[in-house]
């Protein structure tokens, strides 16, 4: 697509889907292994030993960081994006993560940042989501006729060539795991989502040309 912007990609998870719900997760994908952040909700963790695990799960680095509140995961992830992510030259990249007229992680964040009253964290990265790339050029479609979702998509296309191991089958499971404090699966199918997405928009660069990325500015209007 571009050989001056390097991919990152993203993904959160949260407690359902209602303007109620928290964000949990939040996790991103970089040249250099993946950037996560979690929302205890209060309890505790052992971000080491945690870590290990699921780099030895991955193979790939993982650095982690917990958070007593969604506040502070949302305070956290802006501080993240200033210092690590712009002004790089980066490309942000999500799966359904806003589309036109539809998708889920942008609209819910934009939401959760506006009652938390925390400053937006994409501030001069530009954005591009990379389900329509898949929906209108390649072919997605299954033997029900149903267009596949990231996880098939990932293993039709890309196979098993990274070692990405998702413990969940529905996002209903990853609702259940934060409010059972089971945070290293929860982290794990966050992990699995974002390499996917990375590996898919990696492949999409090699085969789309840069127009099929519809990329969009994240930057507000009115900055804080």
């Amino acid at each position: 697509m571009s050989s001056q912007l390097t991919l990152i990609a993203f993904d959160i998870e949260t407690t359902g889907f209602e303007t109620d719900a928290v964000v949990t997760v939040v996790g991103f994908s970089l040249p250099i292994g993946c950037r996560v952040l979690l929302n205890t909700g209060g309890r505790s963790v052992d971000e080491a030993a945690m870590e290990h695990r699921l780099e030895e799960t991955f193979e790939t680095t993982l650095k982690l960081s917990s958070h007593q509140s969604e506040a502070e995961l949302l305070e956290a992830v802006t501080s993240f994006a200033a210092e690590s992510l712009t002004p790089r030259e980066y490309l942000l990249v999500a799966y359904n993560g806003e589309r036109y007229r539809n998708g889920f992680d942008l609209p819910f964040l934009r939401t959760r940042y506006a009652l938390q009253d925390v400053p937006w964290p994409f501030v001069d990265l530009p954005y591009a989501d990379v389900m329509p790339i898949f929906q209108h050029r390649f072919n997605t479609q299954l033997g029900d006729g149903a267009a596949a979702d990231l996880e098939t998509v990932y293993e039709t296309l890309v196979g098993r060539g990274l070692t990405v191991v998702d413990p969940f089958e529905t996002s209903q499971e990853a609702v259940t795991a934060f409010e059972a404090g089971d945070f290293e699966r929860l982290i794990q199918h966050n992990a699995a989502d974002i390499l996917r997405t990375r590996a898919l928009a990696s492949l999409a660069e090699r085969y789309c040309g840069k127009s099929d990325f519809n990329l969009k500015s994240l930057t507000p209007t009115v900055c804080d």
